[in-house]
Parts: structure tokens; sequence; C-alpha cells
């Protein structure tokens, strides 16, 4: 019998099939799943061994970035909803990463800044998400990078249109 044939009952006597290629679409699908699992165990590590997910994280380094941002500002740059935003707003808060202010301007809008705590996360290099993201990015061309931030804005956009 030759290698290309199984070996099995069932299966005896039908040759194996050589892999189909998928198409552009379903690769990028199936890379955009595996960044995506990929972002979600070492978000999962984080939170073990620096007490914040990788997202819990990009809100610290946005609001160290931009000290006073509003939670719907926020929302905006991190392109998330805020519904999905206000519990982890809530959890900073809560671990005392994240103190809120009143805006003078307008009291009911809440100004987002971080604690001493919250400035030692935000310093954290090592282990992170955006080390990895870093260390990826180094090895890539400029024209690259930019190529595929063209590609996933867009499917991000598709993605979000109801």
């Amino acid at each position: 019998m030759r290698r290309s044939e199984p070996h099995s009952r069932r299966g005896a006597g039908l040759r194996r099939r050589s892999a189909a290629p998928l198409g552009r679409r379903l690769e990028l699908l199936q890379l955009l799943w595996a960044v995506d699992h990929g972002l979600t165990q070492v978000s999962k590590r984080m939170g073990r061994t620096m007490g914040v997910t990788g997202l819990q994280r990009l809100v610290v380094r946005l609001v160290g970035r931009r000290p006073g941002i509003s939670a719907g500002e926020l929302a905006g740059a991190l392109r998330l909803h805020p519904s999905t935003l206000t519990g982890v707003l809530r959890l900073l808060a809560e671990r005392g990463l994240l103190r809120r202010s009143v805006d003078e301007g307008d009291a009911r809008r809440a100004r987002l800044h971080l604690t001493a705590s919250g400035w030692r996360v935000d310093a954290l290099r090592a282990g992170t998400v955006e080390s990895r993201v870093r260390r990826a990015m180094a090895a890539c061309a400029p024209r690259d990078l930019a190529a595929t931030r063209r590609v996933l804005l867009r499917v991000g956009a598709s993605l979000a249109r109801r």
C-alpha cells in the first residue's frame, strides 16, 4: 500500500486527498482566529502574573497617554462599545488602578486618571501583549505594516456594519 492511502477498514482503498487551497478569505480568517487565540492566551497569562488582562492593560496604557480622557472617548479610541468598557473601568477602579474625576465643564461626564498603582502597571514592559506585538512588528518592513493596518481597518469596518 502506498503512503498516500490510509490503512484502516473504513478508509481502505480510498486515496488521501491533498489539501485544497483555502483561498485568500479563508486564509485571512484562519490567521485572524489564530491571532485572536494568541491574544486571549497571553491576556489570560497576564491576568495571572500581572493582575491585569491584555484589554485592562490597554485601557491603562491609553489612560496613561491621555490623562483626563472620558469613557466615551476611550471607547472610541479602543473601538469598543461603551457597555463593554464600563465593566473594565469598574474593575480597574475597584483594584485601585484608575480613578474618576468629575468633568469641570459637564458634571455628567467622568474623566479618567491613573493612580500610583496604575502608573506602575503602565510602566510594565516584559511579558505583555504589546511586547510580543512590538517584537513581531520589528521584523516587518514599514510598507508591510502599513498594508496590514489598511486591511485590518477594512475588515474591522466591515465587521462593525450592521
